[in-house]
């Protein structure tokens, strides 16, 4: 069975009052990059996923989740 990743960077930058510039400087990529992320177009590797983490001081858990494809 298939799975699919969802993420809730965009409801967390908006929470914290951030662009998506701000965002994508104090991780490190691209306005673009942040931007494909929200839209759930790009899923990001392991070690960006950390440094969202860090910046919105939390855990991955609580950014991304798997959820199965029905």
């Amino acid at each position: 069975m298939a799975s699919t990743i969802r993420n809730r960077v965009k409801e967390l930058r908006n929470e914290r009052g951030l662009t998506q510039q701000e965002l994508a400087q104090a991780v490190g990529v691209s306005r673009q990059s942040i931007n494909s992320i929200e839209r759930e177009r790009y899923v990001p590797s392991l070690q960006l996923a950390l440094e969202l983490a860090r910046a919105f001081q939390c855990g991955t858990e609580e950014i991304f989740t798997l959820e199965k494809k029905p």
